[in-house]
């Protein structure tokens, strides 16, 4: 039987990826997100599906607007993925807190009022903050001190959501990811990895603006990871780490070497220090609550995302912005 999802966020990477899950199997997927282009969404729908999606217009930091789209969707579910990037909340921290933290706290407002299920939200590794070299891949138990207004605010909700559940008895589920990247991945401290294959599959140099290693999670596992806890995640308010690969960034420059023709090779590099996060984090958790969920190697996701992106290319439809910035 067809579900209605109330998506935010859902122009992004992450979120378009979540509304090709749920279009895919018939399900409908409404958007609630800033007038823009959902290019992101066209990238990797099929036409046919992107006509089961519903766009709707309004603001996160709108708390009537949100209360009004939420229970006009009808849906019992909420995928929650409206948040600025790290760049963008260190530029400007009070906007950075009106929409993370702010907007989350309508959303979980319009979720209550409308007895929604379960209320699904973007939480992210930079809760953590960095890790001391040689220390063990921390856990959802592990002491969380972020370096980032991004990873503050982030922390924050996932306060917020457990009081909700405490005082309100409504269901939720904070997911963390670290570098998600695949088709779509244009934005944000993290992007870089994607963007540098993007550079090599139209033949220019880029340099991935942090060095070591980071734990790469393939965007469509992450959003598998978002729908199967909407769909399957016991309740309480809950929080998971999502886990991939981690290796070094030298590494993943050689991957992309590796499914790239002679002449396109050597093309990437990085500098800089590394991200204020932990290199890799356990996501064992996750799995105990919601099993069978996807998981992409990461020479498959490589291949996969500079797959598409050439296809893109071929059609003349690749954005190159993110190269540019």
């Amino acid at each position: 039987m067809s579900e209605t999802y109330f998506l935010t966020g859902a122009l992004g990477c992450i979120g378009a990826w979540v509304v090709k899950h749920l279009a895919e199997r018939g399900d409908t997927p409404v958007v609630f997100d800033l007038a823009g282009d959902p290019r992101r969404i066209r990238d990797i729908l099929a036409a046919d599906d992107l006509a089961r999606v519903t766009f709707l217009e309004g603001d996160i930091t709108d708390a009537e607007s949100v209360h009004r789209a939420v229970t006009e969707s009808g849906a019992r579910k909420i995928i929650h993925l409206a948040a600025l990037q790290v760049p963008f909340c260190r530029a400007d921290p009070a906007k950075g807190a009106r929409v993370n933290v702010l907007g989350t706290i309508h959303l979980f407002e319009a979720a209550r009022a409308a007895r929604v299920e379960r209320l699904v939200y973007a939480s992210s590794a930079a809760v953590y903050g960095p890790q001391a070299e040689g220390a063990r891949a921390p856990d959802e138990g592990a002491l969380c001190e972020p370096r980032t207004h991004y990873g503050v605010f982030k922390r924050a909700n996932e306060g917020n959501a457990q009081v909700y559940w405490q005082d309100e008895g409504l269901s939720s589920v904070g997911l963390r990811p670290l570098t998600v990247y695949g088709v779509g991945r244009d934005q944000g401290l993290t992007s870089g990895p994607t963007t540098a294959m993007k550079a090599a599959v139209v033949g220019r140099q880029f340099e991935i603006g942090f060095r070591g290693a980071t734990d790469f999670h393939y965007v469509a596992d992450t959003a598998a990871a978002f729908v199967g806890a909407a769909d399957r995640a016991p309740a309480g308010a809950h929080v998971f780490n999502l886990h991939g690969e981690t290796i070094e960034l030298t590494r993943f420059a050689e991957l992309i070497d590796a499914f790239s023709p002679p002449g396109q090779r050597g093309l990437v590099s990085t500098r800089g220090e590394p991200i204020q996060m932990p290199p890799t984090i356990d996501g064992a958790r996750i799995h105990e609550h919601i099993p069978d969920l996807p998981t992409t190697s990461l020479e498959d996701g490589v291949r996969e995302t500079m797959d598409r992106f050439r296809a893109l290319h071929t059609a003349g439809r690749l954005d190159t912005r993110d190269l540019d910035s």
